[in-house]
């Protein structure tokens, strides 16, 4: 039996729709389309994201993203990356429903150009509106557990915090801080943002995330498509962790063989 064939009665749930891969990809940043087929392959994602701002979805035909990535076989997540305001978010998804009638969208609000950090009112704010209008929200955000309470309050599908600085590969900063609003939030909770490599993407399972959301990590790698690959496996790893239940952590030694029923004189 394989670790995936372990987990066949796990599936991800997200707003109804039932998904195997918790692991989504970002189609953005490498070498050419052929390079993005072949690590979204690898990665067994079948959600990806697209950021509107930086990549046409109106073009059809040979070499674009959806003839290289059939939306009838992968999910397009559209997403608001590069916004700084709530309206500019707004529109923004508006115009992924228009364009193809796409309704679950990754929204990012972006507060600083330097951090890259969320803006979390603005945030909130576009969450409050889209999520009035139908569309299903899930918002990248801090690992602030107010801000994660709030977003799900106002209807949000799924929260994101950050795990560190967007494209930073600096891993998971504050476990803490993810563990709270995993404990929390009844609605999905996937990391996004800083995953630098396999293990980073581990640890965020095995705290009991619902998913993984990477992009930098896979397409700045030295070999894109072999990274997928790994990525693909820590987070089957780690939701088989998380599952199984971690032995308690403990201050002293105890020993690994029982201490009753030993042999005398040995």
């Amino acid at each position: 039996m394989t670790p995936a064939d372990l987990l066949s009665n796990d599936p991800f749930i997200l707003a109804g729709r039932r998904f195997h891969s918790r692991l989504l990809v970002g189609t953005g940043k490498y070498k050419d389309m052929a390079q993005t087929k072949a690590v979204v392959e690898a990665s067994g994602a079948e959600i990806v994201t697209v950021a509107l701002r930086r990549m046409d979805l109106t073009s059809k035909g040979e070499g674009t993203l959806q003839e290289t990535l059939d939306p009838k076989q992968y999910t397009y997540l559209p997403n608001s990356a590069g916004c700084y305001t709530a309206e500019e978010a707004v529109r923004t998804l508006r115009l992924a429903r228009e364009l193809g009638g796409w309704t679950l969208v990754k929204l990012e609000v972006i507060g600083n150009k330097d951090t890259l950090y969320p803006d979390e009112q603005e945030t909130i704010k576009a969450a409050a509106i889209l999520a009035k209008e139908g569309f299903e929200v899930m918002a990248y955000t801090t690992d602030n557990l107010d801000v994660a309470r709030q977003l799900e309050q106002v209807g949000c599908v799924a929260v994101m915090p950050l795990a560190a600085p967007i494209g930073s590969g600096l891993g998971i900063k504050n476990p803490k801080n993810i563990k709270a609003i995993i404990e929390v939030l009844k609605v999905p909770v996937l990391v996004d943002a800083g995953i630098g490599t396999a293990s980073d993407a581990c640890i965020a399972m095995e705290l009991g995330c619902d998913g993984v959301l990477l992009n930098t990590a896979l397409s700045e790698a030295g070999n894109p498509v072999q990274m997928a690959g790994a990525m693909k496996a820590a987070v089957i790893s780690g939701r088989l962790a998380y599952k199984a239940g971690r032995m308690p952590i403990r201050d002293k030694a105890v020993a690994s063989s029982p201490a009753h029923g030993l042999i005398a004189g040995a």
